[in-house]
């Protein structure tokens, strides 16, 4: 799926170009384009400027268009550099990243650099909006405010640059809230975006469907849990899910089905908070070990470092994957590792911005 479209300004957002202004003054927004950006907005897909103008031509263009741009890079140099900043600032992986420009030239140079990235003309992109990758199943709650979200991360992380304190201090001075509490079945299309969405913080590197969601959420033999983030600067609803096969009396241990994450929530002591809560949750339930089948990709890292920092430690490989019991969730990769996590010591402390609710 695209998460992110980055546009040109030039003859692509515009109807002309922004330093060549007519007898009415600048260029106004292109109507088809204008069409497309906003059908885009309305399925939860960021927009984002490259171009080869000075910085208040975003400006402009967003003043014309009405849209909310995540991010945007003006100025005279390459366009794939300008893409790689905005993919870095965005959090995002190349191959979730459209760009649109009206050049050959730009685009041909934009398909070599950066091969991930869908390079569209301004035709394409009229078409585009027909195509799968343009068109998620559900439209969620958290995806419709998905522009808007990534305005207030803008803030938190310029006063986070700002603040002379610790990441905790911050966390703190920020009201960071984050919720634990089992998913309803009203809950099973946004885990299925998620499911799709991940790949930072995802253990099974796959989607699910919404029927197998559906029916582990009503599973006797799992526990199924949502995890909500919010702050004074908003509220980024549901940013992860996890899915727990509790075991038998006789296997007193947990298996973590699928752990995923929004990218949005890194940094943010959500990680820490579900993992710590994983663990105290099933030595509460008299388990002796927690385990997390985990298909080792390059995009994952994150998620491995922050199981090693919660004392999740990697099994002994192919062996381990192949006989965890898994039950009706996705299937554990025959490469898969197994990360183990002994509840016989002490157990990660619960932040105190985190809180559980509903029995989870």
């Amino acid at each position: 799926m695209i998460k992110c479209v980055i546009w040109d300004i030039d003859n692509t957002l515009l109807d002309g170009v922004y330093l060549e202004p007519g007898p009415a003054g600048r260029p106004p927004a292109d109507p088809a384009m204008l069409g497309v950006l906003r059908e885009l907005s309305g399925r939860g897909i960021l927009h984002a400027i490259a171009s080869r103008n000075p910085p208040e031509a975003a400006n402009y263009a967003a003043a014309v268009t009405g849209a909310t741009f995540a991010a945007a890079e003006c100025g005279w140099g390459a366009k794939p550099d300008a893409i790689r900043a905005i993919i870095a600032e965005l959090g995002i992986g190349a191959d979730a990243v459209a760009f649109v420009d009206d050049e050959p030239i730009e685009r041909a140079e934009v398909s070599a650099a950066l091969p991930e990235v869908l390079v569209l003309s301004p035709e394409d992109a009229g078409e585009a909006v027909e195509w799968p990758e343009f068109s998620p199943v559900v439209v969620t709650a958290e995806a419709s405010r998905r522009g808007q979200m990534y305005q207030q991360r803008r803030r938190r992380q310029a006063e986070a640059r700002a603040f002379g304190g610790s990441r905790d201090d911050f966390l703190r001075r920020s009201g960071t809230r984050v919720v634990i509490e089992p998913a309803s079945a009203a809950d099973v299309p946004r885990l299925h975006e998620l499911s799709v969405r991940t790949h930072q913080f995802n253990s099974a590197g796959q989607q699910v469907s919404t029927d197998a969601l559906a029916e582990l959420v009503g599973s006797a033999s799992h526990r199924v849990v949502i995890i909500s983030l919010s702050d004074q600067f908003g509220d980024d609803g549901i940013v992860g899910g996890c899915i727990i096969q509790t075991g038998t009396t006789t296997t007193r241990s947990w298996t973590v089905v699928l752990l995923m994450m929004s990218c949005r929530a890194m940094g943010r002591g959500v990680i820490d908070a579900l993992l710590a809560w994983l663990c105290r949750a099933a030595a509460a339930d008299g388990a002796s070990l927690v385990r997390m089948p985990c298909r080792l990709t390059p995009r994952n890292v994150p998620l491995r470092v922050a199981l090693a920092a919660a004392g999740f430690r990697a099994g002994t490989g192919d062996g381990a994957a192949g006989r965890t019991e898994t039950g009706g969730g996705p299937p554990v990769e025959p490469g898969s590792t197994v990360f183990d996590r002994e509840l016989t010591g002490p157990l990660p402390v619960l932040p105190g911005w985190a809180e559980t609710r509903g029995g989870a």
